[in-house]
């Protein structure tokens, strides 16, 4: 495999291929969370959840939701520290996508994930959400507020271009 591209978005606005989707991850110690958006890119639903064991069984199983899903980029959070730096945590999905580019040559958006897990939680707690059922959702919610966030983004690139 090619080394996987990472982006800007407005790298990415020019690769989508119409009618394909877009992959948001939320790449945590113990979990995966994935969300999809729709054809139209304009929606980030909340997928699934992988429970992490070892690399080559979480890439399997990141492949298996790509394929089936007819993905053609993905969106990454990236945790940035609060006043904007790379800590080890950044260092570490870095390093994931690097070891993931042996597996797949899709694009790669960076997404600042700060605050995405905040956001999730509050949206739960607002719903009135038990702990049980948040502690099983919020890695998708969590993934879902990263690639919303960059199909809001990609919505306005393509509007500016248009004007």
């Amino acid at each position: 495999m090619a080394e996987t591209q990472s982006l800007t978005l407005e790298d990415l606005a020019e690769l989508v291929p119409a009618g394909t989707r877009l992959l948001g991850l939320d790449l945590g110690t113990k979990t995966i969370g994935l969300a999809l958006s729709d054809t139209s890119l304009s929606v980030a639903t909340p997928h699934d959840t992988i429970q992490r064991k070892k690399f080559t069984k979480d890439v399997n199983l990141l492949m298996e939701h790509i394929e089936k899903h007819d993905v053609s980029a993905l969106i990454i959070g990236l945790p940035l520290n609060l006043d904007g730096t790379e800590g080890p945590r950044s260092q570490a999905t870095r390093a994931f996508v690097r070891n993931l580019a042996q597996h797949t040559d899709l694009p790669v958006v960076y997404w600042d994930e700060r605050l995405s897990t905040v956001a999730a939680e509050r949206t739960l707690l607002e719903a009135d959400t038990s702990r049980k059922r948040r502690a099983e959702v919020i890695d998708k919610m969590a993934a879902a507020f990263i690639l919303q966030g960059a199909l809001d983004r990609l919505t306005n690139i393509a509007a500016a271009k248009q004007t």
